[in-house]
Protein backbone atom coordinates (compact mmCIF):
# COMPACT_ATOMS: atom_id res chain seq x y z
CA UNK A 1 0.00 0.00 0.00
CA UNK A 2 1.00 3.54 -0.93
CA UNK A 3 2.52 5.55 2.06
CA UNK A 4 1.20 9.19 1.70
CA UNK A 5 1.13 12.04 4.57
CA UNK A 6 -0.24 15.01 4.75
CA UNK A 7 2.42 17.70 6.44
CA UNK A 8 0.71 20.90 7.90
CA UNK A 9 3.87 23.24 9.31
CA UNK A 10 2.90 25.40 11.40
CA UNK A 11 5.47 27.66 13.20
CA UNK A 12 4.37 29.88 15.95
CA UNK A 13 6.61 32.95 15.44
CA UNK A 14 5.08 34.09 12.60
CA UNK A 15 6.08 38.11 12.32
CA UNK A 16 3.69 39.62 10.46
CA UNK A 17 0.34 38.44 12.26
CA UNK A 18 1.82 36.92 15.71
CA UNK A 19 0.47 33.53 15.85
CA UNK A 20 -1.15 33.79 12.70
CA UNK A 21 -2.04 29.71 12.33
CA UNK A 22 -4.27 29.30 14.96
CA UNK A 23 -6.32 32.42 14.53
CA UNK A 24 -9.40 31.94 14.20
CA UNK A 25 -10.77 31.78 10.59
CA UNK A 26 -14.43 30.14 9.46
CA UNK A 27 -14.69 29.69 13.64
CA UNK A 28 -12.16 27.24 13.61
CA UNK A 29 -7.98 27.93 14.21
CA UNK A 30 -6.44 28.80 10.90
CA UNK A 31 -4.23 25.08 11.15
CA UNK A 32 -7.36 23.64 11.72
CA UNK A 33 -8.63 23.42 7.78
CA UNK A 34 -5.85 22.15 6.45
CA UNK A 35 -6.52 18.97 9.06
CA UNK A 36 -9.67 18.24 8.54
CA UNK A 37 -9.05 19.08 4.49
CA UNK A 38 -6.39 16.09 5.04
CA UNK A 39 -9.00 13.74 6.94
CA UNK A 40 -11.20 13.91 4.49
CA UNK A 41 -8.94 12.16 1.87
CA UNK A 42 -8.94 8.54 1.45
CA UNK A 43 -5.13 8.28 0.00
CA UNK A 44 -3.34 9.95 3.06
CA UNK A 45 -2.37 7.90 6.32
CA UNK A 46 -1.02 9.87 8.41
CA UNK A 47 -1.70 14.00 9.31
CA UNK A 48 1.48 15.29 11.10
CA UNK A 49 1.51 19.06 12.17
CA UNK A 50 5.07 20.06 12.70
CA UNK A 51 5.38 23.49 15.14
CA UNK A 52 7.39 24.20 17.38
CA UNK A 53 4.39 25.67 20.24
CA UNK A 54 2.92 22.88 22.28
CA UNK A 55 -0.12 25.27 22.47
CA UNK A 56 -0.51 24.54 18.56
CA UNK A 57 0.53 21.10 19.26
CA UNK A 58 -2.49 21.15 21.68
CA UNK A 59 -4.70 22.62 19.32
CA UNK A 60 -3.50 20.19 16.23
CA UNK A 61 -4.36 16.86 18.08
CA UNK A 62 -7.82 18.34 19.26
CA UNK A 63 -8.64 18.29 15.78
CA UNK A 64 -7.39 14.91 15.01
CA UNK A 65 -3.87 15.58 13.70
CA UNK A 66 -0.77 13.85 15.39
CA UNK A 67 2.07 15.90 16.84
CA UNK A 68 4.95 13.54 17.12
CA UNK A 69 7.59 15.99 18.03
CA UNK A 70 8.00 19.42 18.75
CA UNK A 71 9.69 21.36 16.56
CA UNK A 72 13.37 22.23 17.42
CA UNK A 73 14.41 25.79 17.65
CA UNK A 74 17.11 25.54 14.97
CA UNK A 75 14.53 24.94 12.15
CA UNK A 76 11.29 27.25 13.51
CA UNK A 77 13.13 31.12 12.70
CA UNK A 78 12.02 33.72 10.11
CA UNK A 79 14.68 32.79 7.74
CA UNK A 80 14.53 28.76 8.22
CA UNK A 81 13.61 27.67 3.97
CA UNK A 82 10.68 24.23 4.03
CA UNK A 83 13.47 21.42 2.68
CA UNK A 84 14.79 20.66 6.33
CA UNK A 85 11.56 21.33 7.93
CA UNK A 86 10.05 18.57 6.31
CA UNK A 87 13.25 16.29 5.81
CA UNK A 88 13.44 16.46 9.89
CA UNK A 89 9.48 15.54 9.53
CA UNK A 90 9.68 13.09 7.39
CA UNK A 91 12.67 11.15 8.74
CA UNK A 92 11.31 11.05 12.45
CA UNK A 93 8.01 9.74 11.46
CA UNK A 94 10.10 7.16 9.26
CA UNK A 95 12.06 6.43 12.32
CA UNK A 96 8.99 6.13 14.95
CA UNK A 97 7.08 4.25 12.40
CA UNK A 98 9.62 1.85 11.08
CA UNK A 99 8.43 2.29 7.54
CA UNK A 100 9.52 4.47 4.54
CA UNK A 101 7.24 7.66 3.16
CA UNK A 102 6.55 7.36 -0.31
CA UNK A 103 4.49 10.36 -0.83
CA UNK A 104 3.90 13.86 1.52
CA UNK A 105 1.04 16.25 0.82
CA UNK A 106 2.38 19.65 2.03
CA UNK A 107 -0.68 21.74 3.08
CA UNK A 108 0.36 25.26 4.62
CA UNK A 109 -2.21 26.39 6.92
CA UNK A 110 -2.37 29.72 5.13
CA UNK A 111 -4.49 28.41 2.51
CA UNK A 112 -7.95 27.23 4.46
CA UNK A 113 -10.01 27.42 1.06
CA UNK A 114 -8.77 24.21 -0.74
CA UNK A 115 -11.03 23.63 -3.68
CA UNK A 116 -11.71 19.25 -3.37
CA UNK A 117 -9.71 16.54 -4.02
CA UNK A 118 -6.43 18.49 -4.85
CA UNK A 119 -4.44 15.39 -3.04
CA UNK A 120 -6.27 13.11 -5.34
CA UNK A 121 -5.17 15.61 -8.41
CA UNK A 122 -1.64 15.66 -7.52
CA UNK A 123 -1.74 12.04 -6.78
CA UNK A 124 -3.22 11.05 -9.83
CA UNK A 125 -0.52 13.66 -12.26
CA UNK A 126 2.66 12.67 -10.72
CA UNK A 127 1.87 8.92 -10.54
CA UNK A 128 1.45 9.57 -14.32
CA UNK A 129 4.90 10.87 -14.94
CA UNK A 130 7.80 8.86 -13.15
CA UNK A 131 9.97 11.26 -13.59
CA UNK A 132 8.12 13.99 -11.79
CA UNK A 133 9.60 15.07 -8.90
CA UNK A 134 6.42 17.22 -7.04
CA UNK A 135 3.08 18.22 -7.97
CA UNK A 136 2.75 21.91 -7.34
CA UNK A 137 -0.46 24.38 -7.06
CA UNK A 138 -0.80 27.00 -9.75
CA UNK A 139 -3.12 30.22 -10.82
CA UNK A 140 -2.51 32.26 -13.87
CA UNK A 141 -0.47 34.96 -12.93
CA UNK A 142 -2.25 38.42 -12.82
CA UNK A 143 0.85 40.43 -13.25
CA UNK A 144 3.26 39.13 -15.81
CA UNK A 145 7.15 38.46 -15.01
CA UNK A 146 7.88 40.62 -18.26
CA UNK A 147 6.65 43.44 -16.86
CA UNK A 148 8.47 42.81 -13.56
CA UNK A 149 12.24 44.79 -12.34
CA UNK A 150 14.24 44.76 -9.26
CA UNK A 151 16.09 47.43 -8.03
CA UNK A 152 19.68 47.88 -8.68
CA UNK A 153 21.14 50.79 -7.06
CA UNK A 154 19.36 54.13 -8.51
CA UNK A 155 18.00 52.00 -11.69
CA UNK A 156 15.53 49.11 -12.63
CA UNK A 157 16.47 45.92 -14.27
CA UNK A 158 14.65 43.91 -15.34
CA UNK A 159 13.98 40.43 -13.81
CA UNK A 160 13.84 38.67 -17.14
CA UNK A 161 17.63 38.78 -18.49
CA UNK A 162 17.31 36.89 -21.50
CA UNK A 163 14.86 38.26 -24.16
CA UNK A 164 15.34 41.62 -25.40
CA UNK A 165 12.94 44.32 -24.12
CA UNK A 166 10.47 41.57 -22.49
CA UNK A 167 8.84 44.67 -20.63
CA UNK A 168 8.14 46.52 -24.22
CA UNK A 169 6.23 43.15 -25.84
CA UNK A 170 2.74 43.28 -26.91
CA UNK A 171 0.25 41.50 -24.38
CA UNK A 172 -0.44 38.82 -27.21
CA UNK A 173 3.34 37.80 -27.84
CA UNK A 174 3.79 37.32 -23.74
CA UNK A 175 3.97 33.76 -22.76
CA UNK A 176 1.68 32.51 -19.98
CA UNK A 177 3.24 32.57 -16.67
CA UNK A 178 1.84 30.97 -13.61
CA UNK A 179 2.21 31.91 -9.86
CA UNK A 180 2.44 29.53 -6.82
CA UNK A 181 -0.25 29.08 -4.38
CA UNK A 182 -0.04 27.68 -1.09
CA UNK A 183 -2.41 25.10 -1.44
CA UNK A 184 -0.69 22.16 -2.33
CA UNK A 185 3.07 20.73 -2.93
CA UNK A 186 2.59 16.96 -3.67
CA UNK A 187 6.78 15.42 -3.02
CA UNK A 188 7.77 12.34 -4.08
CA UNK A 189 9.83 10.90 -0.87
CA UNK A 190 13.39 10.91 -3.12
CA UNK A 191 13.37 14.13 -3.77
CA UNK A 192 14.59 15.19 -0.37
CA UNK A 193 17.36 13.07 -1.32
CA UNK A 194 17.96 16.65 -4.10
CA UNK A 195 17.65 18.37 -0.55
CA UNK A 196 14.51 20.04 -1.82
CA UNK A 197 11.04 19.86 -1.17
CA UNK A 198 10.47 20.38 -5.30
CA UNK A 199 12.92 19.06 -7.12
CA UNK A 200 13.42 19.42 -11.32
CA UNK A 201 10.70 18.23 -12.55
CA UNK A 202 7.67 20.23 -10.82
CA UNK A 203 4.48 19.52 -12.78
CA UNK A 204 1.47 21.57 -12.50
CA UNK A 205 -1.87 21.66 -10.93
CA UNK A 206 -4.14 24.32 -12.08
CA UNK A 207 -6.27 26.54 -10.47
CA UNK A 208 -8.48 29.21 -10.88
CA UNK A 209 -7.93 32.67 -9.62
CA UNK A 210 -11.08 32.68 -8.13
CA UNK A 211 -10.00 29.48 -6.01
CA UNK A 212 -7.12 31.21 -4.34
CA UNK A 213 -6.83 32.30 -0.84
CA UNK A 214 -3.95 33.00 0.38
CA UNK A 215 -3.76 34.42 4.00
CA UNK A 216 -0.23 36.61 4.40
CA UNK A 217 -2.13 39.77 5.70
CA UNK A 218 -4.77 40.53 8.70
CA UNK A 219 -7.09 42.03 5.57
CA UNK A 220 -6.57 38.41 3.68
CA UNK A 221 -7.48 36.92 7.08
CA UNK A 222 -11.47 38.92 7.59
CA UNK A 223 -11.80 39.49 3.62
CA UNK A 224 -15.42 37.98 2.77
CA UNK A 225 -15.05 34.30 1.32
Amino acid sequence: MVNIIALIPARSGSKGIPKKNILEFKGKPLLAHSIIYAKKSSLVNDIVVSTDSEEFASISNKFGARTPFIRPSTLSGDNVEDFPVVDHAVNFVEKENNRKIDFIALLRPTSPLRPSNLIEKAYEIIQNNKQATSVRSVVPSKQHCYRQWFKEGDKLVPIISDVHEPYNLPRQQLPTSFFQSGDIEFIRRNTLNQNSVSGNYILPLFLKNEELYDIDTIEDLNRKY
